[in-house]
């Protein structure tokens, strides 16, 4: 079904007009289904024509147009029939029936009427070839398409308030349908929705019940608070979505009111099993949960860490120990800030620009005791997986701090963090503008150390060491990485 009207076929319309076939295009699948046949909505083009601005196939039966028909224009032997019921805003049955392969077609011409004018016509194609309706017991939901074009034609269909059509679980006619009277009665139940309400465990024929009286005595049983909307969804007073969760059992109902000269005549009810959808739900909500508990406990643990290592430097007499020690404090909260922004996160990854900032300014204040150096950050590193992230902060922080120590030594300074994000692949530029590396080689201290072997085995990159030539003075760190999702990693 297509959701977006073609510009061309919208001129003329006002934008209420076009918000109306926009909500027709949100319901018109279960008219759809109901009547076995395509919908295709008709518009007025400039020259006197017609053209197709939208599509809807049942998934009912078979659609009689195998290939896309929007945006194509009405044949010229049939506009002078869909401009009668355009001008007229009148239901005609076609008396022409096209054939296509072995079966013709048949056509309803519906106009779509808002506040009192015709702004479009919708076609209802069937063949003769119609296994969903060749059974007796079907013949009501013809009744009840039937029921729902002259809406269409009245203006009272689609509705002016609906659920969203995107919501996961909502029914739809082949998940199951009910015909409700007036007062709440049901009239007819399709097989699915049968068996979808003895699942429930209402076991009795539905049939001449009044189906919210059935729902809610077994929750009562149950002792569970009735639901606001199940009242008024169960008599189809309202077009509306609501679930229903007995013993383990969740059913998802919608509301088609139907209407006959403005007064409601009933109801269709749209029901669905999604108890099997909702378990799986629960378990995507459990295992995040899990994994950011995780997240925010390996954060406190490290900041435990962190604080022992602090505590354990107070205490020493020995310069080279505190310095030993403050590194490793630094690198441990380093990776405690990529988990605590993971413990936000229910994805496996983290923005890795929300946590740079704070990285860079821990890096260069814990180095820079009696200088001024400031930080800034061009270009997006995008979203990093998490332990890719945990690598790339310890990087980042260890250059920084690498820059401070050496480039930027007993001076004022500025460091300069570039990303360059392509896909998968990442190229992360480190500048400085102090007195750059001698030579052109990096030191061989522990922190380079360990920033080489984190490029190459969690960041699968390179790592360049390069001084920045006259005019230009410091040094230019360049890390190219692959981000390779966790799933792809080994």
């Amino acid at each position: 079904m297509k959701q977006v009207l073609p510009k061309a076929t919208s001129e003329g319309l006002s934008d209420i007009d076009i918000d109306w076939l926009h909500m027709l295009q949100a319901d018109w699948q279960a008219l759809s289904d109901l009547a076995g046949a395509d919908l295709i909505l008709w518009l007025p083009d400039s020259q006197g024509g017609f053209v197709a601005a939208a599509h809807c196939r049942p998934a009912t039966s078979a659609t009689v147009h195998l290939d896309d028909v929007v945006g194509l224009a009405l044949p010229s032997a049939r506009v002078d029939f869909m401009s009668e019921v355009f001008e007229t805003a009148t239901r005609q049955v076609n008396p022409q029936r096209r054939w296509t392969g072995l079966n013709t077609v048949s056509e309803i011409l519906v106009p779509v009427v808002r506040d009192g004018r015709a702004i479009a016509v919708m076609a209802r194609e069937s063949t003769s070839h119609l296994t969903m309706t060749s059974h007796g017991q079907y013949d009501w939901y013809q009744q009840a398409s039937d029921l729902l074009c002259r809406m269409v034609s009245e203006g009272t269909f689609p509705y002016a308030s609906t659920p969203t059509g995107g919501q996961r679980g909502t029914p739809r006619v082949s998940d199951g349908v009910v015909r409700l009277d007036q007062d709440g009665v049901v009239l007819q139940t399709s097989p699915n929705a049968i068996s979808a309400f003895r699942r429930l465990g209402i076991r009795q024929h539905l049939v001449d019940k009044v189906l919210v009286e059935q729902i809610t005595n077994l929750q009562d049983e149950q002792h569970r608070t009735v639901d606001e909307t199940l009242a008024v969804v169960a008599m189809g007073r309202a077009s509306w979505l609501t679930e229903i969760e007995i013993r383990g059992v969740c059913l998802t109902l919608r509301a088609l009111p139907l209407f006959e000269r403005s007064e409601r005549s009933g109801a269709l009810l749209l029901v669905r099993d999604v108890t099997e959808l909702r378990r799986r739900e629960r378990e995507l909500m459990t295992k995040d949960a899990t994994i950011r508990e995780i997240h925010h406990r390996v954060k406190n643990n490290l900041q435990t860490v962190s604080a022992l290592l602090r505590l354990q430097a107070r205490r020493s007499d020995s310069q080279e120990v505190k310095d030993a020690l403050g590194e490793a404090e630094r690198r441990v909260a380093t990776i405690a800030t990529v988990h605590e922004a993971l413990s936000h996160n229910v994805d496996e990854s983290v923005a890795f620009d929300e946590i740079i900032t704070r990285l860079l300014v821990l890096a260069a204040t814990a180095a820079s005791a009696d200088q001024r150096v400031t930080t800034s950050v061009k270009g997006s590193f995008g979203d990093v997986e998490a332990g890719a992230a945990a690598a790339l902060g310890v990087v980042l922080t260890e250059i920084v701090t690498n820059a401070v120590e050496h480039g930027l030594a007993e001076r004022d300074g500025h460091i300069e963090i570039e990303a360059i994000r392509n896909g998968q692949e990442l190229t992360v530029h480190v500048r400085d503008d102090g007195v750059g590396i001698p030579e052109g080689r990096a030191s061989s201290g522990l922190g380079t150390q360990i920033v080489g072997t984190l490029v190459r085995g969690e960041l699968n990159g390179t790592i360049e060491w390069n001084r920045l030539e006259a005019p230009e003075h410091g040094t230019d760190v360049v890390i190219r990485a692959l981000m390779v999702p966790a799933a792809q990693h080994g």
